[in-house]
């Protein structure tokens, strides 16, 4: 019918994070050496580091930190669509501790399906959440594709030395997450049919939170290393932070901030298809007891918490500032000195 809404979700393969190539791909295209004899003093974060953006020095006190990240409909809303995207976008810069200055649009339309108008919908969403952070869609770039796809390419800045980078974990930090795990689940049980409107309606909502805090605790000390959970999921983030910082973790999993519709979905059976790539990527290194648990680490998230690495004799002070940031965060898992499985789930 032609007054029926755009279902955007209809129109693509993969939703959000999780139509990601999987690490294991991901980690053989991007394989290869710089050529001989090429440097660049002033990069302190590049492709090496499975970082979360490109940080370089201009002049030893202030970095550029740089960004890229688009993805297909998760949605089927086009002002929603274009606003998580641009929302996930921007928790790569604050995932480093920086601050946005401006962001310029990504967008793949397929101009034979779909009106020019749901496409400047999606921009609107794009430029929306862009305003609420302080910085303009300064431009942009687009292409007649064979789905939707829209995202940002976001530059930022930070002092030089309070960069946070995912590989500065120690032996004994805590680990804290500030958004709940889940999101993968609930947008698949949406593909089915199966999902409860007041279900979605939470994972919307921490799906459009930005995470400014990234930005507020990069003067913090005692957070050792930062790194944003999106379509990896927590194990797949979690394992290049302690593969980076030459270490291991444990997680208590009855305290990993979960939704509480996961068991639900769980019991329904709406895993992504990109849960199973990211196991199949990395879950070799993860110790497992419970298969529910394997899924809910491995469930790619889009526009995902912040995971940090928390010194432990600063758990009080941290989780204090968090509370006056509006954050009420507890611990579920703490950093080892390297073993056997980069993580263990007890």
């Amino acid at each position: 019918m032609e007054n029926e809404p755009i279902k955007l979700t209809q129109y693509s393969h993969g939703a959000g994070c999780g139509c990601k190539i999987s690490p294991a791909v991901l980690a053989e295209m991007l394989h290869q050496e710089q050529p001989s004899g090429v440097q660049f003093p002033g990069l302190l974060v590049g492709n090496e580091e499975s970082d979360d953006a490109a940080v370089f020095d201009l002049d030893g006190q202030t970095a550029i930190v740089s960004t890229t990240d688009f993805f297909m409909p998760i949605v089927d809303d086009p002002f929603d669509f274009g606003a998580i995207a641009a929302t996930n976008a921007l928790s790569d810069i604050y995932a480093m501790g920086a601050q946005p200055l401006m962001a310029i649009a990504i967008l793949g339309w397929p101009i034979d399906k779909l009106a020019a108008a749901v496409a400047s919908r999606v921009l609107e969403g794009g430029r929306a959440v862009c305003h609420r952070a302080g910085i303009p869609l300064a431009g942009g770039h687009s292409i007649d594709a064979p789905e939707p796809i829209f995202g940002l390419a976001v530059t930022g800045k930070i002092p030089s030395s309070q960069v946070k980078r995912n590989n500065g974990a120690n032996v004994g930090d805590l680990l804290y997450l500030t958004k709940p795990l889940g999101v993968g689940m609930v947008t698949t049980a949406e593909k089915k049919g199966l999902a409860e409107a007041a279900d979605l309606v939470l994972a919307k909502n921490a799906m459009l939170q930005l995470n400014t805090i990234g930005a507020t605790v990069a003067s913090w000390s005692e957070v050792h290393a930062m790194t944003d959970v999106t379509g990896f999921g927590l194990g797949g983030h979690l394992t290049e932070m302690c593969q980076g910082s030459g270490l291991s973790a444990r997680l208590v999993m009855e305290q990993v901030p979960r939704f509480p519709f996961v068991d639900k979905y769980l019991k329904l059976g709406c895993i992504p298809g990109g849960t199973h790539r990211n196991w199949d990527s990395y879950g070799q290194g993860i110790q497992v007891k419970r298969h529910e648990d394997q899924l809910l680490v491995a469930d790619p998230q889009t526009s995902g918490g912040l995971l940090m690495a928390v010194d432990p004799l600063a758990k009080k002070s941290f989780e204090e500032k968090m509370k006056k940031e509006g954050y009420e965060v507890f611990p579920f898992g703490e950093i080892l000195p390297k073993t056997t499985f980069t993580i263990d789930l007890t």
